[in-house]
């Protein structure tokens, strides 16, 4: 037998095995494979949703805004910041252009907008992180009574006939606990990015507001001195 029969008959086995253990897991095992499913999607559509976010940021950027903010050219900013996508950008801008009425609240409303944007979906991950165990729990007790029924209509002369049963009990616990273990690492990794997404919009929107304060009372006291 050449290498690639044994790779490819390895590779058979290892298929027929996967396929045995679902279907021995009994009928728990198709919610726990649409749990997965779920899952998988939210996770690759959250990543890609960062990698877009990270390509679109600009901290250069953000600090010329700021800089150009303390000398109070507007003008300048809506030139600089045309076309970007940088998200703290965006809210600095609302608040910009929210100036003279209320640039705080306008700049909380964007950033509660974008927060709510970082943290879509990830409701789902954590509604699956705890249903994917009870799941489990769930097909582990049918198999038990599954267990006990073939126990009591044929006897311990047939141990083969309970072990069935049994193998569903621990097949769904040990995937409902795989899907929720897989789950928590990029959930709270996501959560992690949230945060500090967060912690970034706080310190910009902060130094905006300072910026426009100071602003606002040097031209105060510029306008009393000529008085």
């Amino acid at each position: 037998m050449s290498v690639d029969e044994t790779f490819y008959d390895a590779i058979n086995i290892k298929e027929k095995t996967m396929l045995n253990i679902f279907i021995n897991g009994g009928p728990v095992m198709y919610p726990l494979l649409a749990c997965s499913i779920i899952v998988l999607t939210v996770i690759i559509e959250r990543i890609f949703f960062w990698i877009n976010l990270n390509k679109n940021q600009n901290h250069q950027l953000v600090d010329e805004v700021l800089e150009l903010c303390r000398k109070g050219d507007w003008e300048a900013v809506k030139e600089k910041t045309a076309g970007s996508k940088d998200y703290i950008i965006e809210i600095l801008i609302t608040g910009i252009l929210h100036r003279d009425f209320s640039m705080i609240k306008a700049m909380e409303s964007a950033a509660a907008e974008e927060i709510k944007r970082m943290r879509r979906y990830m409701n789902i991950l954590d509604t699956m992180i705890t249903v994917a165990p009870l799941l489990g729990i769930f097909g582990t007790v049918i198999g038990i009574i599954l267990s006990f029924e073939v126990l009591g209509s044929t006897g311990i002369e047939h141990p083969e006939a309970v072990t069935a049963g049994i193998a569903q009990a621990l097949i769904t616990t040990a995937t409902g606990l795989g899907i929720a273990i897989l789950t928590v690492f990029p959930y709270n990794y996501f959560n992690s990015r949230v945060e500090n997404s967060a912690i970034s919009i706080e310190k910009y929107a902060t130094s905006l507001e300072i910026v426009y304060e100071k602003l606002v009372q040097t031209s105060l006291n510029r306008s009393g001195d000529l008085k």
